[in-house]
């Protein structure tokens, strides 16, 4: 059909404030700079909380990025292992790590790693945190955490009690309440979770401290008898036990986190983008469910934020190392 000159200058003007109009759309749903997959490295084995906090969200990352989002468990040494693959990684945005708060004990404990944490690595995002759950097996006559005090600074042997092992953040902040209370509490390491849980329902252990995931079932059940948080909250889950600070510990908070580091050499608005990816993801309530059922509550913040709070516990817990020569065996 004939079109007047007047008529195609009509068209040519229309479609191009059309795509114009467009642009911003376009550019705001910009590719991820490399092709995939992302590297999510877990810096522990299959199983633990960083291997389940990371496969919960990696599916969510890969389909806000439409790239894959792979995640690899490089475990050992406490997660430095997997922390110093991701520190020596390509800064292209093609792989990140997923760390425990181990990440803010390993430097004071593991002097002669083989990155810097500070120098070599940036934290991307703290994902959600976490309280132990200070707990005595229910044949024991401790009711309130203020009668383990009492107990422990009456003199004779002290109270013992059993975490995860040396240098465990339990361990840790058991070390920084005695000292700060003037508490005699004796320190027995397990290997983990699993022989902890197993003494502390057995009675053989009259204390345990332990990640709220770890703890709840042996609660639920009326085995152990919960003391104390270590939150500066108390947890949704066990809404009836105080916080120590609320029982007279002022200021007292030790919890457990997860977080996603870089290297330090990433740029900056690509460490950006990535930390908005994740608080969206966060606030997706399948992800936010199901990392709930892990005992853990959300965070949302901005690089510098995440930053700022590693850097608290890299300094909390080093000295609380270096004052008390703990070391990990």
């Amino acid at each position: 059909m004939f079109q007047s000159p007047a008529r195609r200058r009509w068209l040519g003007h229309a479609l191009a404030s059309l795509a114009a109009l467009a642009l911003p759309a376009l550019s705001q749903a910009q590719a991820w700079p490399t092709a995939g997959p992302i590297r999510l490295v877990a810096v522990f084995p299959p199983g633990g909380s960083v291997d389940q906090v990371a496969r919960i969200l990696a599916p969510a990352l890969q389909q806000q990025l439409g790239v894959s989002v792979i995640v690899e468990n490089k475990g050992g040494a406490s997660g430095a292992i997997g922390t110093g693959e991701v520190a020596r990684g390509a800064a292209d945005g093609s792989q990140f790590g997923v760390v425990f708060d181990t990440h803010g004990v390993n430097p004071a404990l593991q002097p002669k790693l083989a990155f810097d944490t500070r120098r070599d690595l940036t934290t991307v995002a703290l994902l959600g945190t976490s309280p132990m759950v200070i707990s005595t097996h229910a044949d024991q006559p401790y009711k309130s955490f203020t009668d383990v005090a009492a107990a422990a600074k009456a003199g004779g042997k002290g109270v013992a009690y059993g975490t995860i092992g040396n240098g465990s953040l339990g361990h840790l902040a058991v070390t920084l309440l005695a000292k700060g209370a003037g508490l005699e509490l004796v320190h027995v390491p397990y290997k983990g979770g699993g022989p902890l849980m197993q003494d502390a329902i057995a009675g053989h252990v009259p204390l345990s401290i332990g990640s709220v995931f770890v703890a709840k079932p042996h609660i639920d059940s009326k085995r152990l008898r919960p003391l104390a948080v270590t939150t500066a909250q108390r947890h949704p889950s066990l809404p009836d036990v105080p916080t120590l600070a609320e029982l007279g510990f002022r200021n007292f908070e030790a919890p457990a986190w997860w977080a996603v580091i870089a290297p330090a050499k990433m740029a900056p608005e690509l460490v950006q983008r990535m930390n908005a990816e994740i608080n969206k993801a966060l606030q997706n309530p399948d992800v936010a469910a199901r990392l709930a059922q892990q005992g853990i509550s959300v965070n949302t913040g901005t690089p510098a934020q995440a930053q700022t709070f590693v850097d608290r516990q890299l300094e909390t817990w080093g000295k609380v190392v270096r004052d008390n020569g703990i070391t990990p065996d």
